[in-house]
């Protein structure tokens, strides 16, 4: 939260992203004043910017400021190395700065704008992992310019940081589609503040609150809106409560996807573009089989595109910060005092952040091609026990005498490691950096329709009460069809067996 006006605000960066907020803040005079720019650049070191000194270097200059409980910093270097950034960091926490915001990515800076606006407080997802691939947005959103662009499932994580790069992409309108009436009406709010105050082209911004199960709804509203473009990201994903509830997730990930399909299909949509996960790959969770079968439900579309159109689908794995993700979690224990919980030692995922797998996605809704499949290069994975220590170091405590972190298990549906890809779909390079594009591994038709068949009376009423809602046949189903969720049950079952066994003879025992 910015200060108020008697705050002595401090930009790091005296580029041209640190002299448009220092001009912002200027212009709106309740903000603070702008003290001093800190840089590392010895041509301008000493000298004035529109009467505001230039110090440095950053770190030597840094340590003699004496900050007030109302300074604060900003560090406006949209280019720097994640590594750059987390040295700056702890450098002004150790100089005394309590409040310490930060500007997006250089990807977020359109045509040499930045805004006060974009400002953020400084979180993890600034200084953890490695630095995010540089995205041109001006340039890779020229496909979107006066089209009719909707997102699903747009209150989210992903569907919101989309809309909010899509500001820049020149779209005629832009859809926010989604279930939740707070999200959406949330990320509406954010987006005109963000239109208000300059950011992104003056797109008209239309929020949509529907049902993707809702079929005819679903064709109405493609129809009507004559929508251009489609970035599918509703979908429910939270793998132990999806276990809880199987029909739910089959009903909505699979039937909803199939709904858009089927209406984009018919209103003749140019592009559709799939957001799906790694849990797709070999699938151990009823969560990764409806996202496995939203895969094949877009390739098979995609047979069905007439001329012009494009269905494609953009797999990657876990965002750093997302609402699903264990960062919020994580941060949400430390202010308890602990302890974080981490379900296995050996648990890894492949991380991004959200902007940079939005922007990689927006980049391939360009540049890719109908039924095409294509695999975001998320880096080297990470182990959770890792990232939940550094989370507590950047917190200010130290892991394990400050806050300790508990092992406690894996949960239902998850596994120690998430592989990105099945070998036989041999991901290739692209021109572009950090896109793959696989081998399409298809399921057939008439196989595919034949297993919606045997879901559609358990999802939807159809008159067969023994059949409708029922959680056991629709395990059965889905376990006859996808060995490796089966091979999955059958062995978490017989650890569980073992672990009764092992806890009646310890009672014993004892």
């Amino acid at each position: 939260m910015l200060q108020k006006s008697d705050s002595n605000i401090y930009i790091v960066g005296a580029g041209f992203a640190g002299q448009m907020i220092a001009e912002d803040i200027k212009r709106k005079k309740v903000f603070g004043r702008v003290a001093a720019f800190l840089d590392d650049d010895s041509s301008i070191i000493g000298s004035q910017i529109d009467g505001i000194p230039v110090l440095g270097p950053i770190f030597s200059t840094a340590k003699i400021l004496r900050s007030g409980p109302l300074d604060e910093a900003i560090i406006a270097i949209p280019s720097a190395p994640s590594e750059k950034i987390k040295e700056i960091y702890e450098c002004l926490k150790s100089s005394g700065f309590s409040h310490i915001r930060i500007l997006p990515s250089v990807s977020q800076i359109i045509d040499g704008k930045a805004h006060l606006v974009q400002t953020r407080e400084i979180d993890p997802l600034d200084i953890l992992g490695r630095t995010p691939v540089i995205i041109p947005l001006h340039e890779s959103l020229a496909y979107l310019r006066g089209k009719r662009v909707l997102i699903t499932g747009a209150g989210g994580s992903i569907g919101s940081e989309l809309a909010r790069q899509l500001l820049s992409g020149g779209a005629e309108r832009l859809y926010l589609f989604g279930h939740g009436e707070n999200s959406i009406v949330q990320i509406y709010r954010e987006l005109i503040i963000l239109q208000n105050e300059g950011v992104g082209e003056k797109a008209t911004v239309v929020p949509i609150i529907g049902d993707l199960k809702d079929r005819e709804y679903m064709r109405y509203i493609i129809e009507k809106t004559r929508t251009d473009v489609i970035f599918h990201c509703a979908a429910y994903k939270h793998v132990p409560m999806m276990e809880e509830n199987p029909v739910a997730v089959i009903e909505n990930n699979v039937f909803g996807t199939k709904n858009i399909l089927d209406a984009a299909l018919e209103a003749g949509v140019g592009r559709f573009v799939l957001i799906s996960t790694d849990k797709a790959v070999s699938p151990v969770s009823v969560y990764g089989v409806s996202k496995m079968l939203s895969e094949k439900l877009v390739l098979d579309s995609a047979k069905k595109a007439k001329p012009g159109q494009s269905f494609m689908f953009v797999r990657f794995g876990n965002v750093l910060g997302s609402r699903g993700s264990i960062l919020p979690l994580f941060m949400k224990q430390i202010q308890t005092g602990g302890p974080l919980t981490v379900t296995d030692k050996e648990m890894e995922r492949f991380f991004m952040t959200i902007p940079e797998a939005c922007s990689l996605v927006l980049q391939t809704g360009g540049v890719g091609s109908n039924g095409r499949s294509y695999l975001l290069d998320m880096g080297e994975p990470i182990k959770i026990l890792d990232l939940a220590e550094q989370i507590i170091k950047f917190s200010g405590f130290e892991p394990y005498k400050d806050i300790d972190i508990k092992i406690i298990g894996a949960r239902e549906g998850e596994r120690n490691y998430e592989p990105l890809w099945l070998p036989e779909e041999n991901p290739q390079k692209t021109d572009f950096e950090k896109l793959l594009v696989l081998k399409n591994l298809e399921m057939d038709g008439e196989k595919l329709s034949s297993l919606l068949s045997e879901l559609e009376p358990i999802c939807h009423f159809t008159g067969a009460k023994d059949k409708f809602r029922n959680k056991t046949l629709l395990l059965s189903v889905l376990r006859a069809a996808v060995k490796t969720l089966d091979d999955f049950y059958n062995e978490t079952k017989d650890k569980k067996q073992s672990v009764r066994i092992s806890d009646s003879s310890e009672k014993v025992t004892l």
